[in-house]
């Protein structure tokens, strides 16, 4: 009699059994790696405001204050658009950014040094490895300056007072020299930088909206009437936090009007919908008008921003942190909310 072989194999039905358990498990890995992938980039943004922390108190070491975020002539109004360099621009020489420093003049305006280089520059530390946005800005088709992703604290609400000099209750402003003593409630209870967007949308430049610090994001939309609007349907339209020389709250800055992730919606006449940033009036515009800032800490971390304390220390905090917490953290005067002028208590 003829033996017969026998030859195994697997039949369509096991075969596409197989690709469906594989399947589940790639889908089950997946979510595990991008975690991990996340764990790492805001471990590598965090070690970015540490080294803004170590910074901000080698700066002061060398110069036996804290930096201003804009200079200004007292009472005076800039005859161009932009000012004197911002806090990221003069703490490059502590940041091994020396031969940057070196090419450019912190009293003159940045964009009258773009021959240099150095503001199309990326600067490393500035930049978080979670936002996807990492890419140089353009204008008329060309290089223009790069972002940044973190904003210093401006405080509550009040950003600059040109009329009598005084800044708001954050740890930077307009002309300040803080020094250590001038943190009422201690400089491992104050905000020093955290995460921003680069990249966002925003409106400038209205009438004075007053000293009342808003209680809701709809109050921010009801005040864009006659606004100079920076946003629209491209990343490049939305030009806040591009600027990282530029000293002034939309481009480096932070207030704590609204708790980290906040979305502050505007429905613009566009029709779509962005979630904005608002200043009142440029620092620098005017010798009378305050400037109040609503510039929101978000960040592409899940559910939390990155933040760097004026004592150097940095954490995590939730966006769902209670909003009296949040701004507690970024008042230095023990929850007075009182203007100070530049470099001394009142």
């Amino acid at each position: 009699m003829r033996r017969t072989r026998v030859v195994s194999g697997f039949t369509l039905v096991e075969l596409l059994v197989v690709i469906a358990i594989i399947g589940i498990l790639t889908g089950l890995l997946l979510p595990a790696v991008q975690a991990a992938r996340e764990a790492a980039r805001r471990m590598a943004c965090q070690n970015n405001l540490k080294q803004i922390g170590i910074a901000l108190h080698n700066y002061l070491s060398a110069n036996g204050s804290f930096p201003p975020s804009f200079c200004i002539e007292p009472r005076a109004v800039l005859s161009g658009n932009n000012g004197s360099w911002s806090i990221h621009g003069r703490l490059l020489p502590y940041l091994e950014q020396g031969n940057a420093y070196d090419q450019v003049r912190l009293d003159m305006s940045w964009d009258s040094q773009l021959s240099t280089g150095v503001p199309a520059m990326r600067i490393p530390t500035y930049v978080c490895p979670s936002d996807p946005n990492d890419t140089v800005r353009t204008k008329n088709g060309a290089p223009y300056i790069h972002p940044q992703t973190y904003g210093f604290n401006f405080g509550a609400w009040l950003v600059y007072n040109p009329a009598t000099g005084h800044g708001g209750d954050g740890s930077f402003f307009v002309n300040s020299r803080m020094r250590p003593a001038d943190f009422r409630d201690g400089l491992s209870n104050t905000l020093a930088a955290a995460d921003v967007k680069a990249f966002t949308p925003y409106f400038r430049n209205t009438s004075d909206p007053g000293p009342t610090v808003p209680s809701a994001p709809a109050a921010i939309a009801a005040l864009a009437a006659g606004a100079d609007f920076k946003l629209g349907p491209s990343t490049n339209d939305n030009t806040g936090h591009t600027e990282w020389c530029d000293g002034r709250v939309h481009h480096s800055g932070i207030t704590t009007v609204f708790t980290p992730n906040t979305f502050v919606e505007y429905l613009h006449s566009d029709g779509r919908t962005y979630d904005v940033d608002y200043n009142s009036l440029q620092e620098g515009k005017s010798a009378t008008q305050p400037t109040y800032a609503a510039v929101t800490s978000r960040s592409y971390h899940p559910g939390v921003v990155c933040a760097a304390l004026m004592d150097g220390s940095v954490r995590s905090i939730s966006e769902t942190v209670d909003l009296a917490v949040w701004r507690a953290l970024g008042t230095r005067q023990g929850g007075s909310g009182e203007p100070i002028a530049s470099g001394s208590l009142p």
